[in-house]
């Protein structure tokens, strides 16, 4: 039974650098913040709907980039401070209402400070919400996904095989 658990607990190290590189993601927010609206993706695309995830915050905090990339836009868009990442993997994350602290073409890491969240997200029931979204391909044809099933602290549950409770035969 040690050895199996201990065999898990090295293939899972082994494989969590793997999976933080493939297009996981980590709270963008520190500690990692509650969701004040959930993720709503309109049908079809071109209709209304929540195409990301707000996070509860404060006014000032820092906000930090989900995976390493490159900042693609940081500044007004539609009246609104937004910073977008596009990450190798063909993911971009953007981050909304931000005042920037990094510029258009500059590398960032994962966990790089993007910049300060500011109050005045419509709809957000506390002094500040992030607004945080995610897609695949160009903004034009953009498939949104929920930021929150990317994240790579998704906790995993190791559970027995067979019917003895441990997986070994007898």
């Amino acid at each position: 039974m040690k050895l199996i658990a201990a065999l898990a607990a090295a293939m899972l190290a082994v494989a969590a650098p793997a999976v933080a590189e493939a297009g996981r993601l980590h709270w963008p927010l520190q500690p990692d913040p509650a969701v004040t609206r959930a993720f709503d993706a309109p049908r079809p695309d071109w209709t209304r709907g929540h195409r990301g995830v707000d996070l509860a915050g404060v006014a000032g905090q820092p906000v930090y980039a989900g995976a390493a990339g490159t900042v693609v836009f940081a500044g007004e868009l539609a009246g609104r401070p937004l910073v977008s990442v596009q990450h190798p993997s063909g993911l971009r994350t953007s981050y909304e209402p931000v005042r920037a602290a990094v510029r258009p073409g500059q590398a960032v890491r994962a966990g790089s400070a993007l910049g300060a969240l500011l109050a005045g997200h419509a709809g957000c029931p506390v002094e500040a919400c992030l607004h945080w979204g995610a897609m695949w391909g160009p903004a034009a044809r953009a498939d949104y996904v929920d930021p929150l099933g990317l994240l790579a602290e998704i906790p995993m549950v190791l559970k027995p095989l067979g019917g003895s409770g441990h997986g070994l035969p007898g």
